[in-house]
């Protein structure tokens, strides 16, 4: 049966696919995004805490991942609201701050059991904070949302969508000698082809991706994300997943997410390094400025929140609010920090971290040219 892109898919083939998915090109591909995850990896290991990178880079990932569905919101907020979404914080924002929380509950369930249908649907459900099974009634499709047309029709009917699950959760854990990066590609197109949610597929998926890297211990901490990689590159995310579901062309879809996991781990490597020379100067800092000493917990602080409200440092530090007043103070009249009133509270912005953050890092010299190989 030829696709017809307005006829629900219910004849999306199961896994694994019948091309060759392991040609010369996808697995040299495999090697040199395996040697990107493993520096990376290596570089968290000698951080002193990794939850610098796992707090700010996951609210960044959902900032993306959101942003990939319309849902937008500034840095500055999401940060602001990280700690309490109060009612001053947008919908956008709740809504961007739950897919973080999505992803830390995903994490907390694979370490209990493997990725199954209920781990997908657990994580539509908390970023939508409602009940959000596998989809049940016909009208889903993807497309132009004025005009009506559908560039592609996902599979209808319960039964059907949970056996499409069934077989992807089955390749997932497949126990075939197949690179786990190219499982991850393929069962990423295979999530999104399914669509089984009515909304938040998008971002399921992109949790799933970090969920099964970290299951096959690829990932020592849930920092690689590849939503910024694809606002890049949006339009070839698009056009190559139709184009798997059109003619079938999984290398070059393959290769795309490879690239993808190797751009997105040498940039995450230079960010540690630039995060860590960060860290000694503020130490410095810290010593000449405060009766803190080499506290690190202080240090620890400021770069896990680095919106940080003084009872951060009440908490953390475990120092009165008069002391914990006079370091930040100490820090922000050096500069070192911005104070910013918001409401009653006051919130101490380690801004230098911020721009780290925020700045998407070029790639290392040695890994833009392997890229164009």
């Amino acid at each position: 049966m030829s696709w017809d892109p307005e006829t629900p898919y219910n004849e999306l083939p199961p896994l694994p696919p019948r091309a060759d998915y392991e040609t010369k090109p996808i697995l040299k591909a495999a090697i040199r995004a395996r040697t990107a995850l493993a520096a990376m990896n290596e570089a968290t290991k000698r951080m002193p805490n990794p939850m610098v990178l796992v707090n700010s880079l996951s609210l960044l990932e959902a900032q993306a991942s959101s942003e990939i569905e319309n849902i937008v919101t500034t840095t500055d907020e999401l940060f602001r609201f990280a700690q309490d979404a109060t009612d001053a914080a947008s919908a956008d924002t709740k809504e961007t701050l739950r897919y973080r929380a999505a992803l830390f509950s995903g994490m907390e369930a694979i370490a209990d059991r493997p990725i199954s249908i209920n781990t997908a649907i657990e994580i539509c459900t908390n970023i939508h904070r409602r009940d959000m099974g596998v989809r049940r009634l016909p009208g889903t499709y993807i497309g132009n949302e004025k005009t009506r047309r559908a560039i592609y029709t996902p599979p209808v009917g319960e039964s059907v969508i949970l056996a499409k699950l069934s077989n992807w959760v089955e390749f997932v854990h497949t126990d075939a000698d197949i690179d786990p990066l190219v499982v991850m590609a393929i069962s990423h197109y295979q999530f999104e082809a399914i669509h089984p949610f009515a909304d938040g597929n998008g971002r399921t998926g992109r949790i799933l991706n970090v969920l099964q890297l970290v299951a096959a211990e690829l990932l020592r901490e849930p920092i690689l994300y590849l939503s910024r990689y694809i606002i890049r590159n949006k339009d070839e995310y698009y056009r190559l997943l139709l184009e798997v579901t059109a003619a079938g062309a999984w290398e070059d879809w393959i290769l795309f997410i490879l690239r993808g996991i190797e751009e997105t781990a040498g940039r995450t490597l230079s960010k540690i390094d630039r995060i860590q020379e960060l860290q000694r100067e503020m130490r410095d800092e810290i010593k000449q400025l405060t009766t803190a000493g080499s506290n690190s917990d202080l240090i620890d602080v400021l770069f896990e929140h680095p919106y940080a409200r003084i009872g951060n440092v009440i908490e953390r530090c475990g120092v009165s609010r008069p002391t914990a007043t006079t370091w930040l103070n100490a820090l922000t009249s050096a500069g070192g920090l911005v104070d910013v009133k918001v409401g009653r509270e006051r919130l101490f912005i380690n801004q230098r971290f911020m721009r780290i953050l925020s700045t998407d890092d070029p790639l290392p010299a040695e890994r833009r040219e392997q890229t164009l190989f």
